[in-house]
């Protein structure tokens, strides 16, 4: 409506809701709204995102807001809908926030002048009486609060206001005056464009803090990019939004105000109030005349005075912030649900490196190949050619004896043997863990995030003494082979002698056995190698029978499998332990969270 000195105010508030209705929420219901506020709270707080992913830093920047805005407002009002309304005066540089902030009050109070920013700290005028809502912490706990007075004599405003620190941004200003009505606070608020990046965050902070937003434009900036963001997400929340658009020439005022109305209905912002601030002259203290905001004072002062308006009001953007927080939050679990795929995927490129690496390890233990080289020569020094094998041919119960007293005269032949498969597994071992590392470190590097991860680290190859734990773990193995071994041989007691006395023996024939397919194996090794085989397990028949061999060598290769599997897994842990550490379905719960805020939302 339009008043007849023709500034333009807006609608009156939406009326009470009917006692009764959902307004008159039950103790208990308030109270669990705050237990999932707080959950939602906590769960946020602990949501990181370090992946390097499209997307990732404006999501960490929307967690960090919608924390922000948990302790600044939603909590806090949640706890205390009776409380004063917060009306944040906000506004573009240079649009005379300060000023209005000034004339509404009828004083100096606030810093205003030509050096911007002009707003360097938030100023919060309340009434006396509504100090207790405002001293503690109870909105805005990040700031600190400073006790600012007003002077009792005029003081221009370009040397006024309670900013003892042109610096400091963490902390409000609190000033007590009886022109503020009770039951509304008027903050000033830097400029939400300003040139200090520190300034731009807080006036975004105090604006999600809000209850109503007085925004203050000019004639020659409405249209501006950056006022309408803040205002588009103003309709978002379903705040109240006054618009106040200052320094206006007469010629102007029809024109502009009815293009201003025009973008704000079709931003959705056809409720908000218009009010109409005429170029003029400022007296001697830097005032503009009391009749240019005659209209939004009378505004302010009516919501003040009605309680019920008051409410509907806090319930209203309470309502709309909580929902928007569910859209937040839907979004943020995208992101980490993003992340977790992401992760996974690395994850799995690991894993299947390493996994495909003990599987390459095992094909060499079980087609022939470690009984090349070295390890076949110590064998055939081991077991000897010749008459030892046309004696085990013709008379396998001669063979016993002779092996009984070959291993009374030979052990040390034995443990070379052993030496010798430790020397060529561990070969093994190491190669395919390389491998697998640098297979790992090609794919990760393929990926923005994997890349990121790895920094300027190389990964590739092998850790630094692995080695060493390679050797370690292939003698716990020999040794492993050696007590099952005497474990089998604890119930022959005929053969106790042969075990006692060639233990390292048949632990070596052991070990050859379990190395003995030849799929690997070609030409002459076949023959050389299959024939030495074929010694070793007949010794082993000789001693426990058909079926225990076949049972200790299956014993045998389950247990290099393990081990071979905790080494590669092991070594895998310098890869997998730069993955994010995140909760187990993190997203999924965020996403039954954000369904939750929608649904208390529509309860509010």
């Amino acid at each position: 409506m339009t008043s007849s000195d023709g500034f333009t105010s807006p609608p009156p508030p939406r009326p009470p809701r009917a006692p009764g209705s959902q307004s008159a929420r039950p103790a208990d219901q308030s109270q669990a709204a705050v237990d999932l506020l707080e959950v939602v709270r906590g769960e946020l707080s602990a949501v990181s995102l370090p992946l390097a992913l499209p997307g990732a830093g404006q999501a960490r920047t929307e967690v960090r807001n919608a924390v922000a805005q948990l302790d600044d407002y939603i909590l806090p009002r949640y706890r205390s809908l009776d409380a004063p309304l917060l009306a944040v005066v906000g506004g573009s540089t240079g649009a005379g926030k300060s000023t209005l902030v000034n004339a509404l009050v009828g004083h100096p109070v606030t810093r205003s002048g030509a050096i911007r920013p002009t707003t360097r700290q938030p100023i919060l005028l309340h009434h006396p009486a509504d100090a207790d809502w405002f001293e503690g912490q109870r909105v805005l706990p990040t700031l600190s609060r400073i006790r600012g007075t007003v002077s009792a004599e005029p003081v221009p405003a370009s040397r006024a206001g309670a900013t003892p620190d042109a610096e400091a941004i963490s902390s409000l200003v609190l000033v007590a005056d009886q022109a503020v009505p009770q039951g509304i606070a008027l903050l000033d608020a830097p400029d939400v464009d300003s040139i200090s990046d520190d300034n731009r965050r807080l006036a975004g902070q105090l604006l999600a803090a809000a209850d109503l937003w007085v925004f203050v434009t000019t004639a020659n900036r409405y249209a501006d990019a950056v006022p309408w963001k803040l205002l588009l997400d103003a309709s978002s929340r379903d705040i109240m939004v006054a618009v106040v658009l200052d320094r206006v020439p007469a010629d102007a005022e029809a024109e502009v105000s009815a293009d201003l109305r025009a973008l704000l209905q079709k931003e959705g912002l056809g409720a908000a109030g218009l009010f109409i601030v005429p170029e003029t002259d400022l007296d001697s203290l830097g005032m503009l005349p009391p009749y240019s905001v005659e209209p939004l004072r009378d505004w302010l002062r009516d919501l003040a005075a009605d309680a019920a308006g008051r409410a509907e009001i806090a319930r209203r953007t309470l309502n709309g912030t909580v929902k928007a927080l569910a859209g937040r939050v839907g979004a943020v679990a995208e992101a980490v649900q993003e992340q977790e795929r992401v992760a996974d995927s690395l994850r799995s490129d690991a894993e299947a490196a390493y996994r495909a690496g003990v599987a390459r390890i095992l094909d060499a233990t079980k087609d022939g190949a470690l009984l090349r080289g070295e390890v076949l020569a110590r064998w055939q020094d081991f077991v000897g050619t010749g008459e030892f094998f046309r004696t085990l041919e013709q008379n396998i119960g001669r063979f016993r004896d002779r092996v009984g007293a070959f291993f009374r005269g030979e052990p040390t032949p034995a443990v070379r043997v052993e030496v010798a498969i430790e020397t060529g597994l561990q070969a093994v071992i190491v190669d395919e863990a390389a491998n697998a590392g640098e297979e790992t470190d090609q794919r990760w590097r393929s990926d923005p995030a994997g890349r990121h991860l790895l920094g300027t680290d190389d990964l590739s190859g092998t850790s630094p003494g692995f080695a060493d734990v390679a050797a370690a773990e292939i003698r716990a193995w020999q040794a492993g082979l050696m007590e099952l071994i005497r474990t089998e041989g604890q119930g022959k007691r005929t053969q106790a002698r042969w075990l006692s006395f060639g233990i390292n023996g048949l632990g070596a024939a052991l070990m050859i056995v379990v190395f003995s397919m030849t799929a690997g194996l070609t030409g002459l090794e076949i023959g050389v190698a299959g024939g030495t085989a074929v010694v070793g397990q007949k010794l082993l028949e000789a001693v426990f029978g058909e079926d225990a061999v076949r049972r200790l060598a299956q014993r045998a290769r389950d247990d290099l499998h393990t081990r071979c599997q905790r080494l590669l897994q092991a070594e895998q842990q310098k890869f997998l332990e730069r993955l994010p550490a995140g909760a187990a379905d993190a997203s999924r719960v965020l996403a039954d969270r954000a369904a939750a805020l929608a649904r208390l939302a529509d309860r509010t």
